[in-house]
């Protein structure tokens, strides 16, 4: 029996990191919505004016016999900046800040040693601003979004932002891409 969990990352633009964890072997789901806000089945006119407090992220699920946490953290970190706050690249608001929205007592433990590990190696100039908080409530955004890259490789903003992130995890996780 294939044991999967769940895991959600908030790293700016959901078409960025969706399309970055759908090339690992291991992943049977990556859904993009909104995490973090208190305005309960937001819509993304209303995440994007910055008023819900939820931001974009990916719910995404994984076999743990090819993948663990761990691994997610690493690619969640390799794919986005952790040390800009409300922001990621041209995306300025909340709705694009760092964030793991964590589902066990454990994933929070490894997410803040992860983080902890990080900073003492000083992998980054600045510091991490990355919130890490228990999931309160996922809200799935609406169809259009899903898939996005995959959909719309050539669409303008896909090609600069999304395509980089791609060829990224691509070359450097190599050996747990899906085939």
């Amino acid at each position: 029996m294939t044991t999967t969990e769940t895991a959600t990352f908030g790293g700016g633009c959901f078409w960025c990191i969706e399309a970055a964890f759908k090339e690992l072997d291991g992943i049977t789901d990556v859904t993009s919505g909104y995490a973090g806000g208190d305005v309960p089945n937001p819509s993304y006119e209303e995440v994007c004016n910055g008023t819900t407090g939820h931001a974009e992220v990916v719910r995404v699920t994984f076999e743990t016999a090819v993948l663990d946490y761990e691994d997610l953290l690493e690619v969640f970190f390799t794919v986005h900046d952790p040390t800009t706050v409300d922001r990621q690249g041209p995306d300025v608001g909340s709705q694009y800040r760092s964030a793991i929205y964590t589902e066990s007592d454990e994933q929070q433990r490894l997410a803040e040693q992860f983080v902890d590990e990080l900073e003492s190696a000083e992998a980054f100039d600045d510091p991490i601003v990355t919130e890490i908080e228990p999931l309160d409530t996922f809200y799935e955004a609406e169809a259009y979004h899903q898939d996005y890259f995959e959909k719309n490789p050539n669409q303008p903003y896909c090609a600069v932002n999304v395509a980089p992130k791609v060829k990224k995890v691509r070359e450097k996780f190599a050996d747990k891409l899906a085939n």
